[in-house]
């Protein structure tokens, strides 16, 4: 009677337990958790498989290093005929005379030790060398670039307010992202592409804009456009302006960026607010620059161009473009995120409706039915009164993966769908090994209650067997699948529990019940 006691307790806590983690997904509820979660087969969502441009993020390491070996020079007024970027990835010097080429050298080996050289060359006392950096580092840079790409998605997607994202690595470069659920694709495709390089230059006043189009670039300057939508024509008008190359601010210094409403012309804008040494940066540039034109860029295009008319003190600046409140929202978003270290390319996008969702729902509700009417009238027929019992076990077992799903909010999904079918001959092979085994300790003339314990204990180890080597196989599975593999493993593996739970515990609590509290003389097996 105590045995049947404490598995009487624990059958009784743990469907309690279940019905109470599934409630939410069946109605509203006073209760807090949370519904159980679809996956992108079942309610729809987008599918996207990112590649990172590593190239790129290498190419702006060298780019950075560059500028900063060239600002080195012109600080220790080392005269140099060229530091430029070469074949993407290497740095070209050219110095004429000792002392700027011994200069140079001691600049070389004291800041720059990770510089591996190319090839070197002199000609006319005029050095030429060319550098770059070692393989490793170089490997280690485009690691670090899709690692850091995957996080400031990350945060984008958690900022965007997408329930249940699933955003992994997928080999070296590439970037699986599922979005159950989201409506709006083309928006969050933008937002997640983004490249978000904030840049603060000046606009280059002293040259024609006109002229540089047609070819007279000067030396230092750029063309970059800004594209501005006529709220009465809808129609988009492109300006073009001359910007000088000189990155003066960038948005590393960028600590937050929020929507306002300007209260005069009441139009959405990004409010930007800097770290103490973006402040300081920020205030000096308008300092020096008062009455010129200061462009702030994003990705390559001008958002907006103002005149500086004094000094900006405190650390603050807007970004103003006739946005949309959408537009203005993403934006800020993006930026709070931070910029991508390289730009991304979609290789794989597929875009899964909600109706698709819902008719995967009711085709596999109506297989799991089918399926557990099958097999529930199977065990009438061929177990008689036992077989009530093991119908009984299924229907808490199905109610146990449900819990299961609900309480560890585990993705469903189609796959998922599967493996709860699977599930359900699991748990009946199980019972059929038991009730088996007593039909053979009843053949041999032993009373019910014995043939019952000789039953469990006889098939209890082969059931422990065949049930802990498919968990082993399904939490395989789990850490190395993908998506879909992972929600049958989850099924799969809360289906191999609450098999074990329902066939070794609660199956042999009933059966104690009728034995020993009822007196049953016969079984009907």
């Amino acid at each position: 009677m105590k045995n049947i006691s404490w598995k009487l307790i624990l059958v009784i806590i743990v469907v309690i337990a279940a019905v109470i983690y599934i409630l939410p997904s069946i109605k509203q509820t006073w209760w807090p958790h949370k519904k159980i979660n679809l996956g992108l087969d079942l309610q729809g969502g987008m599918h996207l498989v990112l590649e990172v441009d590593t190239e790129k993020a290498l190419e702006s390491t060298i780019e950075r290093i560059r500028l900063e070996l060239r600002n080195l020079l012109k600080k220790e007024r080392i005269r140099f005929i060229e530091v430029e970027r070469v074949n993407g990835t290497k740095i070209s010097v050219r110095l004429q005379g000792k002392d700027n080429i011994d200069g140079f050298e001691q600049i070389l080996n004291k800041e720059f030790k990770n510089l591996r050289l190319v090839s070197r060359s002199t000609d006319d006392g005029a050095l030429s060398m060319v550098m770059d950096l070692p393989e490793e580092e170089a490997d280690h840079i485009k690691k670090l670039a899709t690692r850091q790409a995957l996080e400031t998605i990350r945060n984008r997607i958690d900022q965007f307010g997408v329930s249940e994202p699933d955003i992994r690595l997928q080999g070296e470069k590439r970037i699986l992202i599922q979005l159950p659920g989201i409506k709006d694709t083309q928006r969050a495709k933008d937002l997640i592409g983004k490249t978000a390089l904030l840049e603060f230059k000046l606009v280059d006043e002293t040259h024609d804009v006109n002229a540089a189009r047609k070819g007279n670039i000067p030396l230092g300057s750029e063309i970059l456009t800004q594209i501005t939508k006529d709220s009465k024509t809808n129609r988009e008008i492109k300006s073009y302006f001359l910007i000088k190359k000189q990155t003066l601010l960038t948005g590393a210094n960028l600590t937050d960026a929020r929507v306002q409403i300007d209260s005069q012309f009441n139009e959405p804008y990004v409010s930007l607010t800097f770290d103490k040494k973006g402040g300081r940066i920020f205030a000096k540039i308008t300092e020096e620059n008062v009455k010129k034109r200061l462009a702030i860029v994003l990705d390559n295009h001008v958002y907006s161009a103002p005149v500086i008319q004094e000094k900006i003190a405190g650390g603050e600046a807007r970004i103003t473009g006739n946005f949309t409140m959408e537009e203005a929202k993403d934006l800020a978003i993006a930026l709070r995120a931070g910029a991508l270290p390289a730009p991304v390319k979609i290789l794989e996008e597929r875009t899964v409706g909600p109706s698709l969702g819902a008719d995967s729902i009711n085709k596999g509700l109506i297989s799991v039915c089918v399926g557990g009417i099958l097999v529930v009238l199977f065990m009438i027929i061929y177990y008689k009164g036992s077989g009530l019992i093991a119908d009984l076990a299924l229907i808490l077992n199905i109610i146990l993966i449900a819990g299961g799903l609900a309480g560890l909010q585990a993705t469903l999904t189609l796959p998922g769908i599967a493996g709860i079918i699977l599930t359900i001959g699991i748990a009946v092979d199980a019972n059929v090994l038991i009730f088996e085994r007593i039909r053979e300790e009843l053949g041999i003339g032993k009373t019910p209650r014995a043939a019952v314990d000789a039953g469990y204990k006889k098939a209890t180890l082969t059931i422990l067997d065949a049930n802990v080597t498919t968990l082993i196989a399904a939490l395989v599975l789990f850490q190395f699948g993908t998506g879909p593999v992972k929600g049958f493993a989850v099924t799969l593996s809360l289906g191999v529990i609450a098999s074990l739970f329902t066939s070794l515990i609660m199956t042999r609590l009933v059966f104690d019940y009728f034995l020993i509290n009822r007196k049953v003389k016969t079984l009907s097996i």
